[in-house]
């Protein structure tokens, strides 16, 4: 884990429907998404350039589909971003529906 990992702060903005990264107090980047009944589809995740390659797209990844595992939802990873996070991270996969799973290349 880097120091902007270790230090980021990881919030969901329900106003905006997204979750959102900071590290040092500033906006990072952030991954937008809809919320339906028990389900939450990732559409689109951005880090801003002056702090790409430092690992906060994963770290904003793997605690927004915690915190949906927590809340007991369903993850639909429209985001490419977070297919491919997923595929990587197999512990996330239980939380694609079964149905859905070959319509993002997760096994």
């Amino acid at each position: 884990m880097s120091d902007a990992t270790q230090d980021a702060q990881v919030t969901d903005n329900t106003d905006d429907s997204r979750y959102e990264i900071h590290t040092d107090g500033e906006l990072a980047g952030f991954a937008e998404y809809e919320l339906g009944d028990g389900v939450i589809d990732f559409t689109h995740t951005e880090v801003f350039e002056k702090f790409s390659g430092k690992g906060l797209a994963q770290e904003l990844a793997a605690r927004s589909l915690d915190e949906s595992r927590e809340r007991g939802l369903e993850v639909l990873p429209h985001c490419g971003f977070y297919a491919k996070y997923i595929a990587r991270n197999p512990e996330y996969v239980d939380l694609v529906p079964v149905d859905r799973r070959a319509e993002f290349n997760l096994a």
